[in-house]
């Protein structure tokens, strides 16, 4: 069944302390996940000090999503993640009041091969099971949703209609002035260099300071392996680099977020949808991945995701490209993200690997981190969250759709 939620602030003891260095929480990192989680831990009225090496919030991977947001997964604990984060996301306007341009589109996979019919078909059984809205579409029922898609060859597809999408750059503005009003603290250009244990907390050191802390959240995005061993812990997250763009606006002609996952030479898939403003968002996965940090784009990309559009959506084929970009994704073996507690050293805390579905994922998971943090579990079962686990075996493969 899926997890529900009543976003109301909840008063919780505060941490006493005249030093204003001191907090209840350091957040590190002003991420997908480092703002929800920094916003709904002052909303519980913790202390908490957000520290990030950029000049302002989401300027790290947050930026570089395209802003697709899924509970279309095939592991639980993603599903119902991802369902708390459609719940926020959907909320959030008439409770705070800012537009994160979320609309729900729905989320479809259009499906050309049958052994993509197959497996698609097989997962809906645990998707339906954990509550998510999702089902099989005939021929037809895809050609309604995306008029002027190419019909050879075309089989069905799934359709998820209380996925949507959102502004990532919206998300990120509306977590900070939120988080802000809560009371949550924000250092800007500082890069944390060290953690040190005393006095029942920590010390976390800055290129510019020394701040004291109860409990530490390493929500440090690309940057998570580094700052997981200041914390004395491995964590096996390797980025790779993904590419996106953006056309210039139309008029809107469908609503999905559309998700070709045929492979072709130099892509396992491609995806894209058109936003609330009018303009095309898209994204592929290069195959072979691309390791490494380095955010420059490429020549080849273009080229390549324009000919797998085209050949999906013939209609595309005059829109013009206005730019694209590189982001990074913080990939963990098996492509599942790491959320858990130090084990030996139960105050420091780790929401880490998101696999380029931090935007999607991160107010979920924020409000389970919340709720471990504050209440010594999380909101959903723990035998979903352990799907989590930092001690998990990962040498078991992924299964989640990308």
């Amino acid at each position: 069944m899926p997890v529900k939620l009543l976003l109301r602030p909840v008063k919780l003891p505060v941490r006493s302390g005249s030093n204003m260095q001191n907090y209840d929480v350091v957040v590190i990192g002003s991420g997908s996940v480092g703002l929800p989680t920094a916003c709904f831990l002052a909303r519980e009225k913790v202390k908490v000090l957000v520290i990030d090496d950029r000049p302002s919030p989401g300027q790290g991977q947050n930026k570089t999503a395209i802003g697709g947001v899924r509970a279309t997964h095939s592991d639980p604990a993603k599903i119902q993640t991802c369902q708390l984060s459609l719940e926020v996301f959907g909320t959030w306007e008439d409770l705070y009041g800012d537009d994160m341009h979320f609309q729900r589109g729905g989320y479809c996979f259009p499906v050309y091969e049958e052994k993509h019919e197959q497996a698609l078909k097989a997962l809906l059984v645990i998707q339906k099971e954990y509550g998510l809205n999702i089902d099989w579409v005939d021929e037809a029922g895809i050609r309604e949703r995306l008029p002027g898609i190419n019909p050879d060859g075309l089989l069905g597809g799934t359709f998820s209609p209380e996925d949507g999408n959102l502004s990532p750059i919206l998300a990120a503005r509306a977590f900070f002035r939120q988080a802000r009003e809560f009371g949550a603290e924000f250092k800007f250009a500082e890069t944390v260099t060290g953690l040190e244990t005393g006095n029942g907390g920590f010390k976390v050191k800055t290129n510019k300071g020394v701040y004291s802390a109860g409990k530490v959240v390493n929500s440090a995005g690309a940057r998570a392996r580094e700052v997981g061993r200041m914390m004395g812990v491995e964590l096996p997250i390797a980025p790779d680099s993904h590419e996106g763009g953006v056309t210039e606006p139309v008029e809107p002609f469908f609503e999905p977020l559309v998700v070709d996952i045929r492979e072709f030479p130099g892509s396992k898939n491609v995806y894209f949808y058109q936003e609330k403003l009018g303009h095309l968002i898209f994204c592929l996965t290069p195959e072979p991945i691309i390791p490494g940090t380095n955010r420059e784009s490429t020549s080849d990309f273009l080229p390549l995701v324009a000919r797998r559009m085209v050949n999906l959506f013939p209609r595309l084929r005059n829109l013009r490209v206005r730019r694209v970009w590189r982001g990074l994704y913080p990939m963990t073996p098996d492509g599942v993200p790491i959320v858990d507690r130090v084990k030996g050293k139960e105050d420091l805390y780790v929401a880490v690997g998101f696999c380029g579905q931090g935007l999607m994922l991160g107010p979920g998971i924020a409000l389970n981190l919340v709720n471990l943090i504050t209440k010594g579990q999380p909101l959903l079962p723990e035998e979903i969250f352990k799907s989590y686990s930092l001690y998990r075996d990962f040498s078991r493969a992924s299964e989640t759709l990308k």
